[in-house]
């Protein structure tokens, strides 16, 4: 098998199923930023490539008998459905092709159907998690145990949240194993903007994510019918798309709140700064999802935060490792609307405290989040994973 020349950059193949989908930016931004190492993606669909440009990448089709193997497993079988050795032969081959020396797989739900590959390829792989990926599915006891399996069959684990490495761990998984990578976020593309406090009750909230149930938009419409109630002249913009969009629509029209709420759709991220730069205060309540669905550490919150909007969000998943109470945002519980109203309604009037927290918000991502250093810290983990013997 071809392998690197001393002089050349070790490859990293990164598997995606689908390169990639639009909430996905900040895969790209780790892929993107890489120095010390020269990635390439393999993925089975190309989606949004002007939106991602990428050269190195091989695009790796399903077997004919792919999608009925997918019914047979999942809607006869429950079981998780794996790649066939002609899939599996066909990555090993383009691994091969790429001189790859280490195969990172974006997600660990994806990952459980690569399990096969994992096994049978000579090299070292590792899996990332990011949230959503850790206990879905996890109360069917064959995904679980499929689960637990490919665990003990990669190299490493990565995790984007100390919360994320602790359910892993009480999945089974070695906890020397695992390793602490967090979201990059490119600061410099990010400015801080001191903003000026509403003296006429104009507040403007603002939401960003998709529109799925972890993300609690339900509860930030609840909330923002207390703050309207006391603050007319108030407005709440939810930027981005989602299942779950007729829905929330329909809940702020029974509220009372459709003149003054906006569904922007998916926005690019300079639609997205636009809105971070014209807003006064950052909703974020995320809450476990009725099918286990976890946040990590939120990629939109991360980025107000940067801008200098104060965020108010809630004891979920990462946020409190990028989150501390009353210091550099405010947290309440998931689901607690009055409580999370109440919050807002005193900030409100005490505009001056709002600048504290913008500004130790800000310091907080600068210190645990910026992307150059979260490159360096993954090209280390890289590095580390290719020089252990397996």
């Amino acid at each position: 098998m071809s392998t690197n020349a001393p002089d050349e950059k070790p490859v990293v193949a990164s598997y995606c199923a689908t390169f990639l989908k639009p909430e996905m930016l900040h895969i790209y931004r780790q892929i993107t930023a890489l120095r010390r190492v020269r990635p390439v993606v393999l993925a089975q669909k190309r989606e949004n490539a002007d939106r991602f440009p990428f050269d190195h990448l091989a695009l790796v089709p399903k077997s004919p008998t792919h999608f009925l193997r997918r019914i047979w497993h999942r809607q006869l079988r429950a079981t998780p459905w794996q790649l066939s050795r002609s899939e599996v032969a066909t990555l090993q081959r383009v691994l091969t092709q790429t001189r790859a020396r280490l195969l990172h797989i974006y997600f660990g739900h994806i990952a459980v159907h690569l399990l096969p590959l994992i096994r049978s390829w000579e090299k070292p792989s590792l899996v990332s998690f990011h949230g959503a990926d850790v206990l879905v599915d996890l109360e069917k006891p064959a995904y679980r145990a499929a689960t637990q399996e490919m665990l003990a069959a990669v190299h490493l684990v990565l995790v984007r949240s100390d919360s994320l490495a602790a359910a892993l761990t009480d999945l089974g998984c070695a906890p020397e194993k695992i390793r602490l990578q967090r979201t990059g976020i490119p600061l410099a593309e990010i400015p801080f903007q001191a903003r000026a406090w509403p003296l006429d009750g104009r507040w403007r909230l603002l939401q960003a994510g998709r529109l799925i149930a972890k993300k609690g938009i339900e509860t930030s419409l609840r909330v923002f019918a207390q703050f309207a109630a006391r603050h007319p002249e108030s407005t709440f913009t939810i930027a981005g798309d989602g299942p779950l969009r007729e829905s929330l629509e329909q809940l702020a029209h029974t509220l009372g709140l459709t003149s003054r709420v906006s569904f922007t759709g998916f926005l690019s991220q300079a639609q997205l700064r636009e809105h971070f730069a014209q807003s006064h205060l950052f909703l974020h309540p995320s809450e476990t999802g009725p099918d286990g669905n976890q946040e990590g550490v939120p990629n939109a919150m991360l980025e107000a935060m940067a801008s200098g909007l104060p965020v108010f969000a809630t004891h979920h998943g990462g946020i409190p490792e990028a989150i501390e109470n009353g210091v550099s945002g405010i947290l309440v519980a998931e689901r607690d609307a009055d409580a999370l109203a109440l919050a807002l309604l005193l900030a409100a009037d005490q505009p001056a405290q709002l600048s504290t927290l913008a500004e130790r918000g800000a310091a907080a991502v600068a210190e645990k989040f910026e992307q150059q250093a979260a490159t360096r810290r993954l090209e280390d983990i890289y590095l580390e994973a290719i020089a252990s013997p397996l």
